[in-house]
This record gives C-alpha cells, sequence and structure tokens, in this order.
C-alpha cells in the first residue's frame, strides 16, 4: 500500500493539536477492522469518492482518516481525533468505536 500526502495537507496534519503523523496514519490502516465508509455529501464530492474510516494507532489513539484509492496508492485527504458525531456514524454503519 503506497500512501500519497501531498505538501499541504502534511502541514495541515502538523498543525493538529495533538499532530497527526503518517505512521500513525498507516497504523490505523493496519488496525481497522471495521468497512470504509464513502462520503457522499455534496461539498465533499471527489472523483473517486473519498472513503473514510475510525481505527486506533499501536498506542490506542483514535483517528479518522478520509482517502481516496487511485491506481497509484492511497491518496490521504485527512486524519485526525474523530468527534462523537461521527464515532456514533461509524458505530452505527461500519463497526463500534470506543
Amino acid at each position: 500500500m503506497k500512501l500519497h500526502i501531498s505538501a499541504a495537507v502534511r502541514e495541515k496534519l502538523a498543525n493538529k493539536t495533538p499532530p497527526v503523523a503518517e505512521s500513525e496514519i498507516v497504523q490505523c490502516f493496519a488496525n481497522r477492522t471495521g468497512n470504509y465508509l464513502m462520503d457522499t455529501r455534496a461539498d465533499n464530492l471527489t472523483n473517486p469518492i473519498t472513503r473514510w474510516f475510525i481505527a486506533e494507532t499501536d498506542f490506542g489513539r483514535i483517528l479518522k482518516v478520509a482517502f481516496m484509492p487511485t491506481v497509484n496508492g492511497i491518496v490521504i485527504k485527512s486524519a485526525y481525533d474523530p468527534n462523537e458525531v461521527e464515532k456514533r456514524i461509524y458505530s452505527k454503519y461500519a463497526y463500534p468505536v470506543k
């Protein structure tokens, strides 16, 4: 799995509180147990459609990871600590979240 993270997204991840490291995103992909959900909101439509999931890092941090699958790998759009609404949605449609 090849991850592609643009300079703008890297900067956005670095400015999160706390920051999100690329290694944490990789861990979330490895630790994911639920399905991917698709972001079909009109304001967020992409081609291909953005997918997202919530998973834990190896150290127990819970992250929401948004990405687009491409023929060249996975393009990361964002990763951050999910809010309660996102956890509820993921728990309802994909997999229970702590």
